[in-house]
């Protein structure tokens, strides 16, 4: 059997935007000293007149996307998502998020597997902080083929959107050809009776192998990826709670105001249903490789089954 690829969904960003630019002439990108690291130099090689290099001076590149939107422009902002949603969150909700500007924001390097950049750039907030904007999309691809779609349907979408894409080479389980992402829709991956870990990001496919395992003893697992975090696909979470019983959320992000609470949230109100939260607790990071990272603060495939299995007891 040939190898599964593996790509960071931040070489998805790169391309995808020296792709719609070839398409649209109002697509401008801006990044802040990081252009190698974002990969948006795959755009600004491609159309250098519409690259701008604003420095390290993240919250004033994103007030620059602001104005920039408004003259007709669509402004992608790029940076570690340290910088666009830690050190220009104040930017990013009264310069874009309360006039509802569209500016899109491409936020790399985020979560643990950041590596060892360590604690102070692994960001594990950003889905908490850009998800309290009022209207703010936010959207956290799992692979390459659904980061490529995602650029392209937050171009498409008129008003803000965070996108938030990884520095690690995850692997590719979507079929391109076939492969249609809708912002605000899930997507159940693998079927299951007994019960649902909703998944977002690299911890996709951690789901995906869990749920493998699970079904070697006898366990029939549901895998759901749930790329979009805001607008929540609520009916794919009742439908789940109410088919399965039992629910795990999975993320590379705190516990702390992620995909975990949103779906706790929509369950609360709707549909009460026992949760396991499986993401980074309430600590910071650490220095070290990427891989081992994952699985010391228990984002892997094997403490997913080992929650699964306690939930199920």
């Amino acid at each position: 059997m040939a190898d599964v690829k593996k790509i960071a969904t931040r070489d998805s960003y790169g391309n995808a935007l020296k792709e719609l630019g070839a398409l649209h002439e109002d697509l401008v990108v801006l990044d802040a000293d990081l252009a190698g690291a974002t990969k948006t130099g795959t755009f600004q090689k491609a159309f250098p007149d519409r690259h701008f290099d604003c420095g390290i001076a993240e919250s004033n590149m994103t007030a620059v996307a602001a104005g920039l939107s408004t003259t007709g422009l669509v402004p992608f902002v790029s940076t570690f998502a340290m910088f666009a949603a830690g050190r220009a969150f104040e930017q990013v909700r009264n310069s874009i998020g309360y006039p509802h500007l569209n500016v899109k924001i491409g936020a790399t390097h985020a979560g643990i597997s950041v590596g060892e950049d360590g604690a102070s750039h692994q960001c594990n907030e950003d889905l908490a902080l850009m998800r309290t904007i009022p209207g703010m999309v936010v959207i956290n691809p799992a692979d390459y083929v659904e980061a490529r779609a995602a650029v392209a349907a937050a171009y498409e979408y008129v008003g803000p959107v965070y996108m938030r894409f990884g520095r690690l080479a995850v692997p590719v389980f979507h079929d391109e050809e076939n492969y249609k992402f809708e912002i605000g829709k899930g997507e159940e991956i693998c079927p299951g009776s007994d019960i649902t870990i909703i998944a977002t990001g690299l911890m996709v496919k951690e789901a995906m192998d869990a749920s493998k395992l699970l079904a070697e003893e006898g366990i029939s697992c549901r895998v759901i990826n749930m790329a979009t975090i805001k607008p929540l696909d609520e009916e794919i979470v009742l439908k789940a709670a109410k088919e399965t019983g039992k629910i795990v959320t999975a993320e590379e992000h705190s516990i702390i105001g992620g995909l975990g609470e949103a779906v706790c949230g929509v369950l609360s109100e709707k549909l009460p249903t026992p949760v396991r939260r499986v993401g980074v607790m309430d600590t910071f990071g650490e220095s070290g490789p990427a891989a081992e990272l994952l699985k010391l603060y228990g984002l892997s495939a094997e403490n997913l089954v080992k929650v699964c299995k306690e939930m199920l007891a």
